[in-house]
């Protein structure tokens, strides 16, 4: 088989044009060397934003698409986003106040914003926004953006490129790319060492970190470079009551976020650091551990401590090469590169961030379009809900009362948890099942056998990690005991998968 499009990358930008280009008609194959947003795109800060600090760097399109993609991205997922209000308390030492409030205004002016409430002044000395805080901090600004489970989001994109025919092989390595005549010969290895081998019209190099890499690979010349940048996060028990988010000026100008995350725990991020390579594993540095500590001290009246984290992790951000002199200075905006002088097409992707991962496929698949006359139909995605989002944001109480109705012996927890894990889908593993025990084997956090054998069955989930830190974040709840059995239940799985 020819394939019109071949995606190298299972992360969000590569999922986004999958899903993209197959609801418009075009065969689409995607190879990803590892599991499903496993680098890069699920190890966010979770937030659909605009980015307020990026209107300093005078990014105002960045920030305004930003904002329009984060209204129509509740739309579409309101099961695994949903809106968040922040707190920015005003320093005394750092941005003076009318500055905050100038870049707030702008915010919330210039994305069209509907859904979301507007930007407040607050006064932490009364609201209780300000108990967790030292007494020093009186004033503050509160202002809207929104949550999202990035590891989910690709996941989901996946799920409905496949729905719309694409086909999707984790775990297939590309090995080499060659241009012959108006088609692409892409070899492959997957993870067993079977080598195969595809052919396609356009390849498009979503490949993240190693973008460039794929780029050398296919013997095409470079016309973009990218600058790693590592982020790096911090997990604590949770540190204040309420629901809304924090983020906190520092005096090197950045800025980091203290946000609620999975019911009892707080997360806190991010830093911006230069990383040497994409083969050497991200992981969060006892200096940056300690920055990220000693960046919430300075707001929180209890300081935070090393003992206090329970989980860090990281991601390499491969951010288009603009040379800022700064890590935290480089853009967030994306860039794409087509090259056809060679033959067949590569389009390759540079930089990017998840709020804007739509958009990015959108324009994409348009850039393609000339080149592939099957791509049918104006753009589509923007209101096409995603699995499970086959509902408006305010039914969200009207889909865990059903859940709750339905399955009464599940807890308020394990309800919230699959809400937002699944939406309208967690009916295809939940089923009619009255007990807990008709969901099969309990590995503890509230995950069942019934739930893994959906994320194996549906979603490519083929190691217990897969199941424990990217299709949801139960690796945070099941111990040693559970782990090891959910390990040999995936083993016995997968092979019944892939007989």
């Amino acid at each position: 088989m020819i394939y019109d499009i071949c995606v190298i990358g299972g992360g969000i930008n590569g999922t986004g044009i999958a899903r993209d280009a197959a609801g418009r008609g075009a065969s689409v194959l995607l190879l990803e060397k590892d599991d499903l947003a496993s680098g890069t795109s699920s190890a966010s800060t979770k937030l659909i934003h605009g980015g307020l600090r990026y209107l300093e760097h005078y990014e105002f399109r960045l920030v305004r698409e930003s904002l329009m993609e984060r209204e129509r991205l509740l739309g579409i997922a309101p099961h695994i986003a949903w809106p968040m209000r922040f707190v920015l308390p005003h320093h005394p030492g750092l941005r003076p106040r009318w500055l905050l409030r100038l870049g707030l205004f702008l915010y919330d002016h210039i994305g069209g914003r509907k859904l979301l409430p507007p930007t407040r002044s607050i006064d932490l000395r009364s609201d209780p926004a300000g108990t967790p805080l030292k007494p020093g901090f009186a004033h503050a600004f509160e202002y809207s953006d929104c949550w999202v489970d990035d590891a989910r989001l690709v996941v989901l994109n996946a799920r409905d490129a496949a729905a719309r025919g694409a086909e999707i092989r984790t775990r297939c390595a590309v090995t080499g790319a060659t241009r012959e005549g108006d088609l692409w010969r892409i070899d492959s290895r997957a993870a067993d060492g079977t080598e195969q081998t595809f052919q396609a019209r356009t390849i498009v190099n979503a490949g993240g970190p190693w973008v460039v890499r794929m780029i050398d690979a296919s013997h095409t010349p470079r016309s973009a470079n990218i600058r790693l940048v590592r982020g790096s996060h911090i997990v604590t028990r949770r540190l204040f009551d309420h629901d809304r988010s924090y983020i906190f000026q520092n005096a090197d100008g950045r800025i980091i976020f203290a946000i609620p995350y999975e019911r009892d725990l707080t997360l806190i991020g991010t830093t911006d650091r230069e990383h040497e390579s994409p083969d050497v594993p991200a992981k969060a540095t006892d200096e940056e551990i300690a920055y990220l500590c000693a960046a919430a001290s300075e707001y929180f009246a209890k300081p935070i401590t090393r003992d206090d984290v329970i989980w860090t992790y990281s991601g390499v951000r491969p951010l288009v090469d603009d040379g800022a002199s700064a890590a935290q200075e480089a853009t967030r905006d994306y860039v794409l590169k087509l090259d056809k002088d060679g033959g067949a097409p590569l389009l390759s992707i540079f930089g990017g961030k998840i709020t804007t991962y739509r958009r990015l496929a959108e324009e994409a698949v348009e850039m393609l379009a000339p080149s592939l006359p099957v791509l049918k139909g104006a753009s589509w995605t923007a209101g096409a809900a995603l699995p499970g989002g086959d509902f408006a944001l305010s039914e969200r109480g009207a889909l865990a009362d059903r859940i709750a109705r339905e399955h009464p012996f599940l807890s308020m927890d394990d309800i919230a948890r699959i809400v937002a894990t699944y939406g309208t889908c967690a009916f295809d593993w939940l089923g009619d099942a009255r007990d807990r025990a008709a969901l099969g084997e309990d590995f503890g956090g509230g995950l069942t056998e019934a739930e893994v054998r959906y994320l194996v069955r549906a979603e490519w989930a083929r190691t217990a990690d897969d199941v424990l830190w990217r299709r949801t974040k139960l690796g945070l709840r099941v111990d040693a005991h559970g782990v090891a059995r959910l390990e040999g239940l995936m083993g016995r799985l997968v092979n019944e998968v892939m007989v």
